[in-house]
């Protein structure tokens, strides 16, 4: 019974406030080019495009690369004095090989294979100049 009264008149010591845990600060979500980096794996991406708004068919590509992907580069026969230059290679040879199988697939679709030209004007007289 003694030890109850003890508790009952027990002083309540102050309770300690709750330490606050210390804030993190946010984790930067990596990047495609990080992880692929980290893995040792070639990385290429295209950062922008840009267009000529008074001349469509002129425009521009920003690409970013990682050193595994020139090293690999490299590896194929790819050149250059720069990683720039070697990477700039690759790009115009894949754009070339993309006009090229699209030049290839409209002369299979077109209904006279033989038909090479560009501009037909009537001259009248039943005459045409073909360009």
């Amino acid at each position: 019974m003694f030890d109850k009264l003890k508790t009952v008149f027990k002083k309540k010591q102050p309770e300690e406030p709750a330490q606050e845990k210390p804030k993190r600060a946010p984790r930067k979500k990596k990047s495609e080019k990080e992880i692929a980096t980290e893995k040792g794996e070639p990385w290429v991406g295209i950062l922008s495009m840009d267009v000529d708004p008074d001349d469509l068919n002129n425009g521009a590509f920003e690409l970013d690369w990682n050193d595994q992907f020139v090293a690999r580069l490299m590896r194929f026969g790819y050149q250059g004095k720069t990683d720039q230059d070697i990477v700039d290679q690759w790009f115009q040879n894949v754009c070339r090989h993309v006009v090229l199988e699209t030049w290839e697939q409209e002369q299979a679709q077109h209904p006279n294979n033989d038909v090479r030209y560009h501009k037909k004007r009537n001259l009248g007289d039943g005459y045409s100049e073909i360009s």
